[in-house]
C-alpha cells in the first residue's frame, strides 16, 4: 500500500503470528529458508506456467486475503500451494498500477510521477518502476517505459516500483547502509527463466534486498513487490498464513495444485 514502509522489531515478530495454519500439501516444497549477509529470508521458486493472478472473487470483491483465496480454489480442487502479495494497493485493495489477469487487463499502466515537493517518495513512484508480466510460458520484468514502448499482450502483469535489478544492475537509487529498514518482498526473473521471490524475515533496507537477488539468487532483473506491514506470503508446507495490517491485501500471485 502507499505508506510509510517502518516496522517496528517487536511488530514484525508479532505480524508472524499468523492466521489460521493451513494443512501441509503433500508435495515438494516450494519456499525454503535462506541467508545472506546474516539477515533471513523465506525464498520460492516456481515456473512461470504455474503462476497465476487473483485479486476478486465470483463476486467481484477482493479476496483480501490468502485464506478466502484458498477456499475458492479448493472449491475448484485446486489447494492453494503458494500465494504473496503481487504488488501495493490502495485502501479499497485496488492495485495502484498495471493489474492484468487470465489475459484481462483490469487496471491500466500508471505513469504518474509523484506529488510535488512530496517526501519521502512513495515506493511505487521511485523510478524506475516496473512491471512483471508472463506472456506464454515467459516471465520478464521490465521498466514501465520500456513495458508501455512495446505494448505486449501478457497473460498476467502487476506494476510496482522500485525496480531493485535492472538487467544485473541495482537501481542507482538504492543506498548502501540505509537505515530505512523493513520487512520486504519482491520477485525476480532468474536464470534461464525461473521466477524466484523473496520476502525477508526482519528489517532490511533496499540496498541489501536487491543484492540478495543478484548475488545470491542469480536474478538479472527482480523488481519491490511491498514492504512493512503489507508483506505477506502462504505456503502450507512452512505453516504460513500471513495477514496484511491493513486490513487486506490487494493483488495475489499464487500456484494451485490440480
Amino acid at each position: 500500500m502507499t505508506r510509510p514502509d517502518s516496522l517496528s522489531l517487536a511488530a514484525a515478530l508479532a505480524f508472524v503470528l499468523l492466521g489460521a495454519v493451513p494443512v501441509a500439501a503433500a508435495t515438494d516444497p516450494i519456499c525454503k529458508p535462506t541467508e545472506f549477509e546474516g539477515a533471513r529470508y523465506t525464498v520460492c521458486h516456481t515456473t512461470p506456467a504455474a503462476l497465476e493472478l487473483h485479486w476478486r472473487n465470483g463476486e467481484d470483491r477482493p479476496y483480501r486475503s490468502f485464506g478466502a483465496l484458498a477456499d475458492a480454489l479448493q472449491a475448484e480442487g485446486r489447494p492453494l500451494r503458494f500465494a504473496i502479495n503481487a504488488g501495493m494497493y490502495d485502501t479499497d485493495f485496488r492495485p495502484i498500477g498495471l493489474y492484468v489477469e487470465e489475459g484481462q487487463r483490469r487496471v491500466k499502466l500508471n505513469t504518474a510521477e509523484p506529488a510535488a515537493g512530496k517526501k519521502p517518495i512513495p515506493n511505487f513512484y521511485k523510478k524506475p518502476n516496473g512491471v512483471f508480466f508472463i506472456t506464454g510460458d515467459t516471465a520478464s520484468i521490465v521498466p514501465t517505459e520500456a513495458y508501455l514502448a512495446t505494448a505486449p499482450e501478457p497473460r498476467l502483469a502487476t506494476q510496482s516500483g522500485p525496480l531493485l535489478v535492472i538487467s544485473g544492475k541495482l537501481h542507482p537509487a538504492l543506498i548502501p547502509n540505509s537505515t530505512d529498514r523493513t520487512r520486504r518482498s519482491g520477485v525476480g526473473v532468474c536464470d534461464q527463466g525461473e521466477v524466484i521471490f523473496a520476502i525477508s524475515d526482519a528489517g532490511v533496507n533496499f540496498h541489501e534486498f536487491a543484492r540478495l537477488f543478484r548475488d545470491q539468487l542469480g536474478c538479472a532483473n527482480a523488481l519491490f513487490l511491498d514492504g512493512g506491514r503489507g508483506v505477506g506470503l502462504y505456503d502450507p508446507a512452512l505453516g504460513r498464513n500471513d495477514i496484511s495490517w491493513h486490513g487486506g491485501f490487494g493483488p495475489i500471485l499464487a500456484v494451485a495444485g490440480e
